[in-house]
Formats: structure tokens, C-alpha cells, sequence
């Protein structure tokens, strides 16, 4: 037990991450599928609204579950959130150019190519989030 204790303790922000991590997927995935099921649009169109609400729930959480981040000021935390906005923007066009090639270039299912997505851009945003977005203070270059 002590074993497993002192692991969790050296990897607690990859596990948590990992977790909140899931769960955004999860969020995800999960408005995509209801637009997908529900509405005629196209499937661009869902993504970049299951995008947008599942950025919000991951700033969140990230912000205050992994990476326990705090601003002193309004200025550090519009730099913080411009950051993380910067970082999904740009994983949001992997995933958008992911999905393309998936679904209309090969004509696999939607669900399945969004799932495919998703797991690039969990690994992808975590490193932007604790490079760029939610350094610790003091780590600044």
C-alpha cells in the first residue's frame, strides 16, 4: 500500500490530469454524438460546438484540480486562459483536420474517428497546459 501511496504521490498531476483529462473527452464526445444523433449538421459543425463547451469544462478543471493554478491579478489570468485558448485553438484544428481525413476521406464511422481524435488531443494539450499555460512560478524562461 505504501508502494502505491508513493507512486500516486509522484504522479498525482498525470492521474489527475488523466481523469479530468477522460472526463472532458468524455463531455466531448458525448455532445457530439447528441448533435450527431439529433441534428442534421454537419459533423464539423458538431465538433466545434461539443469543442467549445468541453474547452470551458477543461479550463476549469485543470485550472483548479490539476495544475491548482491561482492568479494574483485580472492580468495574469487573461494571460492564462489567452494561453490555454491559444493551445486548444490549435489542437482544435488537429482534431477538426483529424476528422476530415477520417470520416470523409476514408469514410470510417464518426463516433469512432471522434474517439481517435480525442486521444491526440489529450496527449497534446497536456504537455501545452503544463509548458505553457499553467507553469508552476518561478519556471518562466
Amino acid at each position: 500500500m505504501k508502494k502505491i501511496l508513493s507512486i500516486y504521490n509522484q504522479q498525482k498531476e498525470v492521474i489527475s490530469y488523466l481523469f479530468w483529462g477522460v472526463m472532458t473527452t468524455v463531455v466531448n464526445i458525448l455532445i457530439f454524438a447528441l448533435f450527431h444523433w439529433l441534428t442534421n449538421w454537419n459533423y464539423l459543425i458538431n465538433n466545434s460546438i461539443a469543442w467549445l463547451i468541453s474547452v470551458l469544462f477543461a479550463y476549469v478543471t485543470n485550472r483548479i484540480y490539476v495544475f491548482h493554478s491561482y492568479s494574483d491579478s485580472r492580468k495574469a489570468m487573461f494571460k492564462e486562459i489567452i494561453s490555454f485558448l491559444i493551445g486548444r485553438g490549435a489542437s482544435y484544428f488537429i482534431e477538426q483536420a483529424i476528422l476530415i481525413v477520417g470520416i470523409s476521406g476514408l469514410k470510417w464511422h464518426e463516433i469512432t474517428v471522434k474517439i481517435i481524435a480525442n486521444v491526440v488531443v489529450v496527449i497534446i494539450n497536456y504537455f501545452w497546459s503544463k509548458w505553457a499555460v499553467f507553469k508552476k512560478k518561478g519556471t518562466e524562461s
